[in-house]
C-alpha cells in the first residue's frame, strides 16, 4: 500500500470514527462522501472502519516537522507560496522561534499536511450560498469543504483525488474533456468557478432551466461539470453532446443515449422517443447540453416543449460561448430561463496564487510578471493561462536556471501567435 493511500485511510477512518462518536453512527451517506475524497469505493471504507473498530488500523509514523498554526496563517497570506514563507521565516523581522528546517522538508509538510485534510485557505469564498441540505452537512461533519469555500485545488483527475499527472503519461493531463496542455497541472476552485457551482446547484434544486454563457476558455465547461460532479450522487446526471449544425434526429438521439434509451430504435419515432424522454425526466435529475449555441430556434423549442411536460422533475443546463445570443432567438424558451450567469475572467487580485496552485513551476514567479503577461496577452482567460503555462513548463525544463522570469514568460508568450 502506497504512503498516500495509508495517509487518506488514516485521515478518513479518523474522521468517521470522530463522526460515530458524537452521533452514535456513520450513514452510508457519510461513507460515500469519504470514499470520494480517499478516490476508492465505499465497500473499501467500509472494509477500513471494520479494521479500525476492530484494532487493526494502520499507526502512521509521525513525520518530525510540521508548520505551526501561525506560520500556515502566514502561508494563506502569501498566496500558498511556500517560498515566501520559507524567506519570511529566515529573513524577515518575523523570523521563527524554532530551528528552521530546509525549503524542501516544509514544502514536503504542507503538500503532506493539505493531503491529510488541511484546508489553505487562499480561495475565494463564495457568497449568499443556500441554506445547506443534507449533503453538505455531511460535508461538514467530515470536515470536507466544496471548491470555492476552502479548498483551493481541485485535482485534475477527479477519479483519484490527490493523483498527479506523470510526464510519461500518453493522455494531457484534462479535466472535464478540457485539455490542460502540461503534466501535474490541477484546477484552482477559484472565484467565478465557485459562482457557476452555487448557479447551478440552485437551478438544480429548483428544477428549472439556466444558462451558463461567457466568452471561449473561460473555463465554462470545467466550472458546470465541477458543479454537476459536487452534487449528490442520487441525483442523475444527463450529458448530451451536440454536433455541428445538427438536426431534430441527431438531437433527439443524443438525448437518448445520454438517458440510456435505444437510440438506434427511436430517433426516428417522435411520440415513442418523446414518451420515453417524458418518462426519463419524471424524476428529479439535470440535463447538461455544452455547445448550446450549436442549436437553432426549432431544436432549442424542441427542448422547451420536453420540459414543458407535465410532471417534468429535471433540471436542464445549457452552456456555450454566445448560448444567451441563439437563446435569446427562441422567445418561447427564452421566457423560461430561470437563471442565467455570465463566466468571469480569472481574478487579476488572485492570479499569481492561482498560477501558483494551478502549476508548481509558477512557485517563486514574479507577480508583476504575471500582471505583464495577462495585461498584454491572456486577459483572465484560463485556456490562455494553460498554454503560457505548458510553455513556461517546457522552457523552464531546458534551462539549466528553471526560476521563471520576465524572459521567459516573454518567450513563452510569443509563442502563442497572433490569437492566443
Amino acid at each position: 500500500m502506497g504512503e498516500g493511500v495509508r495517509l487518506a485511510r488514516g485521515v478518513v477512518v479518523g474522521r468517521l470514527l470522530a463522526v460515530a462518536g458524537v452521533s452514535g453512527s456513520v450513514s452510508a451517506l457519510h461513507v460515500r462522501v469519504a470514499a470520494e475524497a480517499a478516490g476508492v469505493s465505499p465497500r473499501t471504507v467500509w472494509n477500513w472502519l471494520a479494521a479500525a473498530r476492530a484494532g487493526r488500523l494502520e499507526r502512521l509514523s509521525k513525520p518530525s516537522f510540521s508548520l505551526p498554526d501561525v506560520w500556515w496563517a502566514v502561508l494563506a497570506e502569501e498566496g500558498g507560496n511556500v517560498s515566501a514563507v520559507y524567506r519570511r521565516m529566515t529573513e524577515g523581522e518575523e523570523e521563527a522561534d524554532f530551528p528552521v528546517p530546509s525549503l524542501e522538508t516544509i514544502q514536503r509538510s504542507v503538500k503532506r499536511d493539505v493531503w491529510e485534510g488541511r484546508v489553505l485557505e487562499v480561495a475565494s469564498v463564495g457568497r449568499g450560498r443556500v441554506e445547506a441540505g443534507r449533503y453538505d452537512q455531511v460535508l461538514a461533519e467530515l470536515k470536507l469543504e466544496r471548491p470555492g469555500e476552502g479548498l483551493a485545488v481541485v485535482d485534475a483527475d477527479p477519479g483519484e483525488p490527490g493523483a498527479a499527472v506523470s510526464a510519461a503519461d500518453d493522455v494531457a493531463p484534462s479535466r472535464a474533456g478540457v485539455r490542460l496542455f502540461v503534466p501535474g497541472a490541477r484546477l484552482v476552485s477559484t472565484g467565478p468557478v465557485a459562482a457557476v457551482v452555487e448557479v447551478v446547484g440552485h437551478t438544480v434544486a429548483a428544477r428549472g432551466i439556466g444558462c451558463v454563457f461567457g466568452d471561449a476558455g473561460l473555463g465554462k465547461t470545467v466550472a458546470v461539470q465541477q458543479a454537476l460532479h459536487l452534487l449528490p450522487s442520487r441525483v442523475p446526471v444527463w450529458r448530451a453532446v451536440i454536433g455541428v449544425k445538427p438536426g431534430l434526429p441527431q438531437i433527439r438521439a443524443s438525448l437518448l443515449e445520454s438517458c440510456g434509451l435505444p437510440a438506434g430504435s427511436l430517433a426516428h419515432r417522435a411520440g415513442a422517443a418523446e414518451a420515453a424522454l417524458a418518462e426519463v425526466f419524471r424524476k428529479p435529475g439535470v440535463l447538461f447540453l455544452d455547445d448550446a449555441q450549436r442549436l437553432s430556434p426549432p431544436l432549442l423549442d424542441y427542448l422547451r416543449l420536453l420540459w414543458d411536460e407535465p410532471g417534468t422533475a429535471a433540471a436542464l443546463v445549457l452552456c456555450g460561448a454566445g448560448a444567451e445570443r441563439v437563446i435569446a432567438g427562441a422567445p418561447a424558451l427564452r421566457s423560461r430561463v430561470l437563471t442565467w450567469h455570465q463566466m468571469a475572467g480569472l481574478e487579476p487580485d488572485r492570479l499569481a496564487e492561482t498560477l501558483r496552485l494551478f502549476h508548481e513551476v509558477w512557485e517563486g514567479a514574479d507577480p508583476a510578471d504575471v500582471v505583464w503577461a495577462d495585461s498584454t496577452v491572456a486577459r483572465g482567460n484560463f485556456r490562455t493561462w494553460a498554454k503560457i503555462t505548458s510553455h513556461v513548463y517546457g522552457l523552464s525544463k531546458r534551462r539549466n536556471n528553471p526560476a521563471v522570469d520576465r524572459s521567459l514568460v516573454e518567450q513563452a508568450c510569443a509563442r502563442l501567435g497572433p490569437y492566443p
